[in-house]
């Protein structure tokens, strides 16, 4: 190519010469030439010579996206855009679908800005350069990981709070009939289609405004160890919720109380003076100062208003306040139809769940095949409350195939473990405390082991929608001394399909450090949705 321009340049001489005869002559034209290129290549050009002559062609692609942009695709390497600098402020002309001409920003001026942020080596491959095409409409593109919102979902997003729970309620009463579902096992609820569209609805309306008034350690602190720890895993998960929770307290269904039952006691109670006043007056206060600074308790007298409490006491520190005892959804691990706190259809079952490693919460799930246990029934605690006496007083060390204990006695736990007997027993014995409530019902789901719940006027966690009666047995406190008649006489068949539905019913109690679709923290959230859809009333036309 050299050798070529050399040629056609002594050819251009030698023709000047022939016409212009002197060399000065010569001289003087060529002069004249190369003054005029400088200037011209300065004053009119918008890039330097060398650019148009050596740069590498930017080609326009023939694909156009979804938000109506064009691509252009270049190969000049990024040493040679750095050799090259661009004019500032020069324009790049290109034609759009339309055939109008639309000034872009310089293909050349993006390079040099790419070239700053990375260096020349090693090269990598460019991202493609974007220019919106003129008179047609953008698409704006949603966040990651989020889909465009449906016309169904803009339209319930616009209903104020009490509509989109009207509307919510109807949809629930004709649900359609869910023959098959992969994630939900059937035989496990009263409903499964109501509880599936239910639970759809939640998670396409419910929005929970969360309380930010309370000083720690009473409010906003978690307490995530014990048998009292589902209020303290609800509470971290809520407030870590984006999906659910929302600040704006005008687009809310409900509102959380973010305290903790458990912190309450150990901060305000005294020791041995069995007096649970002043936790009571406290909460008295507290309602009291959110029905005076906000307009929202006062709308609803706290109907729309939830907490939850799973220590025992839970219930108790209430009464010093009529409308947070009577219309506020209590989600309690205490659920006592007795005690005329409780009301079932309102209220909500809470788990009681053991969680002995906060950081690993999930630890020992499992248990061993039906062969492998060789136990019928297995019980050991403490001897508090009105029926472990009882049942200690008819079975303990009576009966082999029974082994029930008041505390594990060493010499058993040494060859033995706890969770070891819970794993090798059919039936694992779930007797009242104090309260109704106990923890080894949530211990048996965990270990695989069919429960016996022996505890009257309890209601059983998620009663709303779960069957009970499909994986556990519920013994009265009057047929004590026939425990074993009513085990031995549940059909083997019947056992086994009690037992396989433990299995399925396993990650319905589960609390996740990162919530899981119908995992325990749900399951909660949702039972607090189902009650307060049961306090809407719809009106049906004549």
């Amino acid at each position: 190519m050299n050798n070529i321009l050399q040629l056609i340049a002594i050819v251009l001489m030698k023709e000047l010469f022939r016409h212009c005869g002197d060399w000065r002559r010569l001289f003087f034209v060529v002069a004249v030439i190369t003054t005029a290129g400088v200037v011209l290549q300065t004053f009119i050009l918008p890039q330097p010579l060398s650019t148009f002559f050596l740069s590498s062609p930017v080609t326009v692609s023939s694909y156009k996206s979804l938000n109506s942009t064009i691509h252009l695709r270049e190969t000049l390497p990024l040493a040679r855009v750095e050799q090259f600098q661009p004019i500032p402020n020069a324009p790049v002309v290109l034609l759009n679908s339309s055939n109008e001409l639309t000034q872009s920003v310089p293909i050349l001026q993006e390079r040099e800005k790419v070239s700053r942020k990375r260096s020349p080596a090693p090269r990598r491959r460019r991202k493609n350069i974007k220019t919106y095409v003129k008179n047609e409409p953008k698409f704006i593109s949603p966040p990651p990981g989020r889909t465009v919102p449906t016309r169904l979902q803009r339209y319930v997003w616009s209903l104020p709070p009490d509509e989109a729970l009207v509307y919510a309620k109807k949809e629930i009463e004709r649900a359609p009939i869910i023959i098959d579902d992969p994630n939900l096992y059937g035989p496990l609820f009263r409903n499964v289609s109501v509880f599936k569209r239910s639970y759809e609805l939640m998670e396409l309306i419910l929005k929970i405004y969360i309380y930010r008034d309370g000083a720690r350690p009473i409010f906003h602190q978690p307490h995530l160890r014990g048998i009292y720890a589902s209020e303290g895993w609800f509470m971290k998960l809520m407030e870590a919720n984006r999906q659910f929770v929302t600040r704006d307290p005008e687009r809310a269904h409900l509102f959380y109380l973010p305290y903790s039952a458990r912190q309450l006691q150990m901060e305000l109670y005294v020791p041995d003076s069995h007096n649970m006043k002043p936790l009571s007056i406290f909460l008295r206060d507290y309602v009291n100062m959110i029905s005076a600074k906000y307009p929202f308790w006062n709308r609803t007298h706290g109907s729309d208003h939830f907490l939850v409490a799973c220590h025992d006491w839970g219930p108790y520190t209430l009464n010093e306040h009529k409308e947070l005892s009577r219309n506020t959804i209590k989600a309690l691990c205490n659920a006592d139809l007795s005690e005329g706190i409780f009301v079932a259809g309102k209220d909500v079952s809470l788990p009681e769940t053991t969680i002995r490693t906060p950081k690993r919460p999930l630890r020992n799930l499992g248990g061993k095949r039906v062969s492998q246990r060789p136990i019928l029934a297995f019980f050991a605690g403490n001897m508090h409350g009105r029926v472990r006496p009882t049942l200690l007083k008819y079975w303990g060390d009576k009966d082999e195939d029974m082994k029930i204990y008041g505390p594990l006695p060493d010499r058993v736990s040494r060859q033995m473990s706890y969770v070891q007997h819970m794993k090798s027993s059919k039936y694992c014995i779930c007797p009242m405390g104090y309260e109704v409530n106990s923890p080894r019902i949530v211990e048996a789901i965990y270990y695989e082991c069919v429960p016996v719940i022996i505890a009257d006027n309890f209601v059983p966690p998620f009663n709303e929608v779960l069957d009970w009666s499909t994986f556990s047995v519920i013994v009265a406190e009057k047929d004590i001394p026939k425990l074993k008649d009513v085990l031995l006489a549940i059909p083997m068949r019947r056992y086994l399909t009690m037992q396989i539905n433990v299995k399925m019913l396993q990650k319905h109690f589960l609390w996740n450090p990162r919530p899981i679709k119908y995992d325990l923290f749900h399951m909660v959230l949702h039972s607090i949705w189902f009650s307060r859809l049961n306090q809407i009333q719809i009106p049906h036309s004549s």
